[in-house]
């Protein structure tokens, strides 16, 4: 936790240093329930209201109006006032490493096998990300393999793609398919993308999928880099995915009729 809270929070001042107007974290990257009054969740916001420039940090958040308290993969925008503004959470969670499938059922089983805690629950559909510098399009550890995510936040109006990753597990080969996703998402919406990630790897990739920096992996850095913020809608974003049922369609229609 010290080392987290150290690492961030140097990495956060060194690109305030460089004048960017706000600052990603990657996935969990302060790994405690969320807390304003915890001494390093405190830490983080003090130094947010000194600096001046909002910092985006992977926390897990307290849903709010639940009798047992429950919590979310959260990505949080903090901002200069000390309050938390923009917020999304995290859909699509992981089987058995975020929560527990058919808990009511085997829920006691595998809290016997495992030690893993199921408190996490899914995010709701039809979040906004809004921010001090526009609206993001969100996406929190391998979400972007989900383009029905992405596409309904562009639709509503984000700007650019922001992929915040634990990928700590993973190989180097499993890495690379997941910034591949961010590529497809940035393709087929016409939106800039930045994948933060822990271990790596973290990249910036332009509206055409062209790949403009990789970060290596399993290396503590920092970068700064320039997202164009775009408002076009595609035909995919305008429509979704009609072609697959339309080939599909037309498939059955062509063979029935040689038949």
């Amino acid at each position: 936790m010290r080392q987290a809270l150290e690492g961030y929070t140097d990495g956060y001042l060194d690109l305030v240093r460089q004048g960017v107007d706000a600052v990603v974290t990657p996935e969990g990257a302060l790994p405690q329930l969320w807390n304003p009054n915890s001494p390093q969740i405190a830490a983080i916001i003090e130094t947010v209201k000194q600096a001046g420039i909002p910092m985006w940090l992977g926390s897990f958040a307290p849903v709010p109006g639940q009798g047992r308290q429950q919590y979310t993969q959260s990505l949080l925008e903090i901002r200069p006032d000390g309050q938390t503004h923009g917020r999304y959470d995290k859909v699509q969670l992981v089987p058995l490493g975020e929560y527990v499938p058919f808990e009511a059922v085997l829920g006691r089983l595998i809290s016997r096998l495992s030690p893993l805690d199921s408190y996490l629950v899914p995010g709701a559909a039809g979040q906004r990300f809004e921010t001090s510098v526009g609206q993001a399009v969100i996406g929190i550890c391998y979400e972007s393999a989900y383009s029905r995510l992405f596409r309904p936040q562009t639709l509503a109006g984000g700007k650019f793609i922001v992929t915040a990753s634990n990928n700590d597990p993973y190989p180097l080969w499993m890495m690379q398919q997941h910034h591949g996703f961010d590529v497809l998402r940035a393709v087929e919406s016409d939106r800039w993308a930045i994948r933060v990630t822990n271990t790596g790897l973290s990249g910036v990739v332009d509206n055409r999928g062209r790949t403009l920096w990789l970060g290596e992996p399993q290396t503590y850095l920092t970068h700064s880099t320039t997202l164009e913020r775009r408002q076009t809608l595609t035909l995919y974003v305008r429509w979704g995915d009609w072609l697959t049922p339309l080939l599909l369609g037309l498939t059955l229609v062509l063979g029935w009729r040689r038949h």
